[in-house]
């Protein structure tokens, strides 16, 4: 799911690209979940858009918005496949790319389309949104440009670490970690309580600052709060000032080394600590035990795992990575699993959380050999 970087990158192309120009032509679709499912069809939206001139484009979080010369305005999101296409522009990624054979790059306007515009000039500009699995929502929204965040759904979430630091400051986070109760990670993702943080970027954040997933927020104490703060804003602020894009991501970063979920051989950071992923309520958290040790109490069902430490150098990852995408398929919940209905013997699956085996471990997956029996058997 694009974050809070790929969302400023993509206001980055729009303010450059169509900011300040009038929209000749436009069309939509009619996507009963794109559109329908906030409150608007594709005839409404083609109407707002046709002949209207843009304002301005702007962001919050993982919500990004173009204001037009008289309401209604729109306002998007990407979900967990959206994105914003500009003909003869990469907008995307370079492994965006690689996925896509050279016809279905050249092709206008490009699959999953939902809607399109093209601007004056000559050239005219032509854009396009598209959404594979339809997650994404386009809205009107009827107000003033200006003061277009102060109307749902923008209202109802949390400052942006990057746009708001006014608001977001060390005592606004401080307050809402003692007001709650859960788990750190989950505090971050929570849109109300922070715009624009998802799953790579809270990794990345908890990994900095050397605090374990899955420890209560209200256990941490004022020090490991304050570097808490400054971490995400320099998380946030660095990957927005490199418009997401991961080639130019300090090489210290969790980042660059997480990819490695599934497959063969050791996965660890430079200093030969190894990396370790837990699953809570389907989401997946990469994390380096020997680093973001626990402090307070966790979830329970984390078990204590034996970590580590070789004092070798380990060579970082190549940045193209041919197996991932750039960040969407990471923080998409796991495929669902047929499983066989529970047995006297066998008794049914609790929703605990599940930790998995630190990379390189040289174990076979036996349960991976247990499912091939219970397949066998249905």
């Amino acid at each position: 799911m694009p974050e809070i970087a790929e969302v400023a990158r993509i206001v980055h192309f729009l303010r450059l690209h169509v900011v300040g120009k009038r929209i000749v032509s436009a069309s939509a679709i009619d996507d009963n979940n794109v559109f329908g499912k906030v409150g608007t069809s594709g005839a409404e939206v083609e109407a707002a858009l046709n002949g209207k001139k843009i304002v301005s484009s702007g962001s919050q979080g993982k919500y990004f918005w173009i204001t037009l010369e008289k309401p209604p305005h729109l306002v998007m999101h990407f979900g967990m496949t959206g994105w914003v296409h500009i003909k003869n522009e990469k907008t995307a990624y370079t492994n965006y790319y690689k996925k896509m054979k050279d016809a279905d790059i050249e092709q206008w306007p490009p699959k999953f389309w939902k809607f399109q515009f093209k601007t004056e000039g000559d050239p005219g500009v032509e854009v396009a949104f598209t959404d594979s699995r339809r997650f994404g929502r386009v809205r009107l929204v009827d107000c003033p440009g200006e003061e277009i965040r102060k109307h749902s759904p923008l209202v109802e979430n949390g400052p942006d670490p990057v746009v708001d630091p006014e608001i977001f400051t060390e005592e606004y986070l401080r307050s809402k970690i003692r007001s709650r109760r859960v788990p750190i990670k989950a505090l971050l993702l929570d849109q109300a309580v922070i715009s624009g943080i998802g799953n790579w970027v809270a990794d990345e954040t908890l990994y900095q600052a050397k605090l374990h997933p899955e420890q209560y927020c209200d256990e941490f104490d004022d020090s490991q709060i304050a570097k808490l703060y400054e971490n995400i804003r320099y998380v946030c602020q660095t990957s927005v000032d490199k418009l997401g894009d991961s080639d130019q991501f300090p090489e210290h970063w969790l980042f660059n080394y997480r990819w490695g979920k599934g497959t063969k051989g050791p996965v660890k950071l430079p200093n030969g600590e190894k990396l370790a992923f837990i699953t809570v309520g389907g989401r997946t958290s990469c994390y380096a035990p020997g680093v973001q040790k626990k402090t307070g109490r966790v979830v329970p069902g984390i078990k204590e795992e034996p970590v580590e430490s070789k004092d070798i150098a380990v060579e970082a990852p190549k940045k193209s990575r041919k197996n991932k995408s750039e960040f969407w398929d990471d923080n998409e919940a796991p495929a669902k699993k047929k499983r066989a209905a529970p047995t006297k013997s066998e008794p049914a699956r609790k929703n605990t959380v599940k930790q998995e085996t630190v990379l390189g471990d040289t174990k076979p997956d036996l349960g991976r050999r247990r499912s091939t029996r219970l397949k066998k058997s249905i």
